[in-house]
């Protein structure tokens, strides 16, 4: 009777999955070349990483500031960078300010069972490798991925190498990039209900990430 009403719960408020982006690919932590050419700094006004969990009942967006970052630029190239993400600055987005359901949230997502921002408060990617985008036959989502861009995320002290389409524009004084993809939270140590059988306190393991960085020389 518990699983009928579950699943007829769900097709009333249509159960949330993560919304349709591209999948990144996850493998293990690469070395990291140190990036030659100019060093283009973050602009980190203009720059946030933006999140997106779901659950059967719905969905939450918030978004990370980035602390700081640079990228390296060579003939037109991007040969390298590094960002540091303000983990502790994790902040809701969907909900009205100052709510008990919204601080119950960030308290939550920055409590141990997540990012445990205690211990770890900064995330950081590097990068291992831009290339111009070439479609392998798989559709891709990202409208006018220009490159595909490879890098360690490091979350929690946990490193994998995440792969994925972005839109990158390479101006004279200032480069932009753009993405949206899924990732698997539970890679980076993040299980908590992560596991199909708690039913209706279920949170989908698969998060949308989209970032927007700006970066001035």
């Amino acid at each position: 009777m518990r699983y009928f009403l579950l699943i007829m719960g769900c097709l009333i408020v249509a159960c949330q999955q993560a919304p349709k982006a591209d999948k990144a690919t996850i493998s293990d932590a690469q070395s990291v070349q140190k990036g030659e050419g100019a060093a283009y700094h973050l602009n980190t006004s203009e720059s946030y990483v933006q999140w997106i969990g779901t659950k059967p009942t719905g969905q939450h967006t918030g978004r990370f500031k980035i602390k700081n970052g640079t990228l390296n630029v060579q003939d037109s190239a991007i040969t390298g960078g590094r960002f540091v993400i303000d983990v502790a600055s994790l902040e809701d987005i969907d909900l009205k300010a100052d709510t008990s359901m919204k601080n119950k949230l960030e308290r939550e997502l920055k409590g141990a069972m997540f990012f445990d921002v205690a211990q770890f408060p900064e995330a950081e990617f590097a990068i291992t490798g831009v290339k111009p985008f070439v479609s392998d036959g798989n559709e891709v989502l990202l409208k006018d991925a220009t490159h595909t861009i490879q890098g360690n995320l490091t979350i929690k002290q946990i490193s994998k190498n995440i792969s994925f389409p972005a839109k990158i524009v390479l101006q004279k004084n200032e480069v932009t990039a753009t993405a949206n993809f899924n990732l698997d939270r539970t890679l980076w140590g993040m299980t908590y209900r992560a596991d199909k059988s708690v039913q209706d306190k279920l949170i989908n393991s698969l998060v949308n990430i989209q970032f927007s960085i700006k970066a001035e020389r």
